[in-house]
């Protein structure tokens, strides 16, 4: 009988799973599965490209007939409604007789919502449910937005001096950090679905907006300019942050520059997460990283964000922010 940490351990291994597939699974939500036989895996899956195969079928044909009274950990209760691209999972999880399924969280489609986990207890299959659930919502953030908000979870990232600028006085903002930093900002490229910058960025900069890591260039976003700019070719435009909600199969938006960008998101109240990245570098007089986005009071602006990560990039220091309320 596996202990509870077992349980924590394995679940946390579905989630680091769930995380291939970011970015890359349309309006689906990017889940992570992986099975256990006597203290063994013996089958895993994260959610496909476009969204099929889902992560239970990919671990459960990896795991064959070892499936057989083992137990299933999966970050989201299995699908259980009828769809033209394949079984349900809560269909396949029974055919394979599994002794349990541990399930981190409910889906939050009312066509799943407590049918997944409702059709698996009628089989006589175990179920437990709330292992790691804030680490699995946190995992898959793009789709619960998607679904509770109807828009992309966004991400604001921003490069700035000590003194909180993004470039100089005359636009200069090559480059503020360095190479390990714009290293890791290439990879959080390549774990969402779209990029956005303002209209003056891509005037003055004119960027490919692409992934520039080896290996992962094929996981480039898909590039959106906010303005009136004259868009490259494959480009989305919108006029405003609200049109993001109409962004096809878009889960997670990273929002890049510039300042006028940043502080329309935030004016529209549609930042969930904060990448600052901070070089050691002073410019003085430069150009901030954020226009007036019409706070009312320092009183007003506590209690928005929770730090929830720091690291050291080379010399520069990143620091991460979600949502607090």
């Amino acid at each position: 009988m596996l202990s509870s940490a077992d349980d924590a351990r394995y679940m946390a291994a579905a989630i680091a799973l769930s995380q291939r597939g970011r970015g890359r699974t349309g309006t689906n939500p990017n889940v992570g599965c992986v099975i256990v036989k006597k203290g063994v895996i013996v089958g895993r899956g994260w959610t496909q490209p476009g969204g099929r195969p889902h992560a239970e079928a990919m671990a459960l044909a990896d795991a064959g007939k070892a499936a057989r009274g083992a137990d299933i950990y999966v970050t989201m209760e299995p699908c259980d409604h009828d769809s033209e691209r394949g079984p349900t999972c809560s269909r396949l999880v029974i055919e394979a007789r599994p002794a349990r399924v541990i399930i981190a969280t409910l889906d939050v489609d009312s066509r799943t919502r407590r049918h997944g986990i409702d059709r698996l207890g009628e089989a006589g299959i175990s179920v437990s449910v709330g292992i790691l659930e804030q680490e699995a919502h946190r995992a898959m953030a793009g789709f619960f937005t998607r679904m509770e908000h109807g828009r992309p979870h966004v991400t604001l990232k921003l490069a700035l001096s000590l003194d909180g600028c993004i470039a100089r006085a005359d636009g200069t903002s090559k480059w503020i950090t360095g190479a390990v930093a714009r290293r890791h900002a290439h990879l959080e490229r390549a774990r969402c679905d779209a990029i956005l910058v303002g209209s003056g960025t891509l005037e003055q900069d004119q960027p490919g907006l692409d992934v520039r890591l080896p290996g992962l260039e094929n996981r480039s976003p898909q590039p959106v300019v906010l303005g009136e700019a004259e868009p490259p070719e494959n480009w989305v435009q919108i006029s405003f942050p609200e049109e993001i909600s109409g962004l096809a199969d878009t889960n997670w938006l990273l929002v890049e520059g510039g300042a006028q960008t940043a502080a329309s998101f935030l004016r529209a109240d549609m930042v969930d997460r904060l990448l600052l990245y901070r070089a050691p570098i002073i410019i003085g007089g430069g150009l901030p990283g954020i226009a007036d986005y019409g706070l009312e009071s320092l009183d007003s602006a506590h209690g928005h964000w929770r730090r929830e990560d720091t690291r050291d990039l080379g010399e520069d220091r990143l620091e991460i922010y979600e949502r607090a309320a």
